[in-house]
C-alpha cells in the first residue's frame, strides 16, 4: 500500500494550531501576522511530516464552471429560501449559477457534499449551516483552497469569511418588549436545543437573562421539541407542527400564561393556532412573537409580532464576499494572493405588529 498522503490538518495536529493557520503561514499569505515561535513551530511540522503546499490551479473563465455551491440544513423554513433568494440575486447579476446541496440537518449527507467539494471544484461555496465537530475541519480546509463564507453566528470559526448574526440579540429583544408590556409569565417554544444547535441555544439564552435581570426569570418556561426530531428528515409543516403542539402542551400545563415566543415565524404560527383553537385570543389573552419577519408574517390575517434580522441581505453580502474573493484570485498570478477576511454583522430589529399588547392585569395578579 502507498503511504498515506499528508495533510495541513495533520501538520496542524503535529503543530497545536489550527488548520487556516497552518494554511496562512505555508501559503505565505500577506496582511496577516503570526508569532516567529508559530511560524516556526508549523514548518518544522510540515518538513518532518514531508508536507507538500498543493499549487492552485488557474482555471480557464468559461460560464461552465461559474458555480456556486450553498449548502443548506433544509429549505422547509422560509428563512433559507430568502437566504437563497439574495444569494441567487447577486449571482444572476454576474452570470454565476448557484448549486444547493440540501443536508436534511443529516450529518451524513452533510459529509457527502463536502467530500464532494474537491471534484465538482465551485467558484466558491456559501455555508448557511452550522458545521459540527467533524464536519469543521473539512470546511476549514475547502476554506483554503475554495472561496467559502459561513453565515453563522458571531464568534464561530472567525478564521473564515462570515456573514454573521449575534443570536442572543434577537432573544434579548423579544424578552425586552414583552417586559415592557407587563408579560411575567411566559414561555419559550424551541426546536431540540442540542449542543451541535448553538444557534438555537444562544436565542434562547438571551431571552432568559433579560427576564432574568428584570427579576423575572422564574417567570420564564422554555419549552424544547424532542432532541431525536433533528434526526427527521422535515416535511414543509415541521416546525409549524412544533409549535402547534408544544403550545397545546404548555396551555394545559400553564393557566397563568400571557405570552408565548417561537423560535422562528414557523413556529410562532403554530403557537398562534394552538392558542386560537383553544379559544384565547391573540393579543388579549396570550401574545405571541416569532422571529425572522418572513413574508408571511406580515399577512393582515397574521399579523405577527417578530424580528427582522435583514435576511435577503444577508445572502447577497454572503454572495458578494464570494464574489470578490473569486476576483482576487483571478488577478492573482502566483496563488499568493493578499489575505483578507469578512466579517459582516447585522443588528436585528423589532417590527410591532397586532399579535401583541399589554399583559392581562388579573393574570399578572398571580405572580
Amino acid at each position: 500500500m502507498g503511504r498515506k498522503k499528508v495533510t495541513s490538518s495533520d501538520v496542524a495536529a503535529a503543530s497545536g494550531v489550527s488548520q487556516a493557520t497552518v494554511s496562512m503561514i505555508l501559503n505565505r499569505r500577506e496582511n496577516v501576522s503570526f508569532s516567529r515561535e508559530t511560524v516556526e513551530k508549523v514548518e518544522a511540522a510540515a518538513r518532518e511530516l514531508g508536507y507538500q503546499v498543493p499549487k492552485r490551479k488557474m482555471r480557464r473563465e468559461s460560464n461552465g464552471n461559474k458555480l456556486i455551491v450553498v449548502f443548506c440544513p433544509t429549505l422547509t423554513n422560509p428563512y433559507y429560501v430568502m437566504l437563497l433568494h439574495g444569494i441567487e440575486e447577486v449571482a444572476k447579476e454576474k452570470n454565476y449559477g448557484v448549486f444547493v446541496c440540501n443536508t436534511q440537518r443529516d450529518l451524513k449527507i452533510e459529509e457527502n457534499y463536502l467530500r464532494m467539494m474537491k471534484s465538482v471544484r465551485p467558484r466558491g461555496i456559501i455555508y448557511t449551516c452550522n458545521p459540527s465537530r467533524s464536519c469543521k475541519e473539512k470546511v476549514d480546509e475547502l476554506a483554503s483552497e475554495i472561496p467559502l463564507v459561513i453565515i453563522n453566528n458571531r464568534e464561530e470559526l472567525l478564521e473564515i469569511d462570515a456573514v454573521e448574526l449575534n443570536n442572543a440579540k434577537p432573544g434579548r429583544l423579544m424578552a425586552r418588549h414583552l417586559l415592557e408590556l407587563g408579560h411575567r409569565h411566559v414561555a419559550f417554544v424551541s426546536p431540540p436545543l442540542t449542543s451541535k444547535q448553538g444557534q438555537r441555544l444562544k436565542r434562547v439564552e438571551g431571552f432568559v437573562r433579560e427576564f432574568k435581570e428584570a427579576g423575572y426569570g422564574d417567570g420564564v418556561i422554555v419549552k424544547s421539541a424532542d432532541e431525536d426530531l433533528d434526526e427527521v428528515i422535515p416535511s414543509m409543516d415541521s416546525e409549524y407542527k412544533m409549535g402547534y403542539y408544544l403550545t397545546k402542551e404548555l396551555l394545559r400545563e400553564n393557566k397563568n400564561l400571557t405570552a408565548i415566543v417561537g423560535m422562528n415565524d414557523m413556529i410562532a404560527f403554530g403557537i398562534m393556532d394552538a392558542v386560537l383553537e383553544s379559544k384565547l385570543r391573540i393579543p388579549a389573552d396570550i401574545s405571541v412573537v416569532g422571529c425572522d419577519n418572513t413574508v408571511y408574517s406580515s399577512f393582515r390575517s397574521i399579523s405577527l409580532t417578530t424580528i427582522d434580522h435583514y435576511v435577503p441581505l444577508k445572502g447577497r453580502d454572503a454572495c458578494d464576499i464570494i464574489l470578490r474573493k473569486i476576483q482576487s484570485l483571478r488577478e492573482s498570478q502566483d496563488g499568493n494572493e493578499p489575505l483578507s477576511t469578512y466579517h459582516v454583522e447585522y443588528e436585528p430589529k423589532l417590527i410591532v405588529r397586532r399579535s401583541t399588547s399589554y399583559a392581562r392585569t388579573e393574570k399578572l395578579k398571580n405572580k
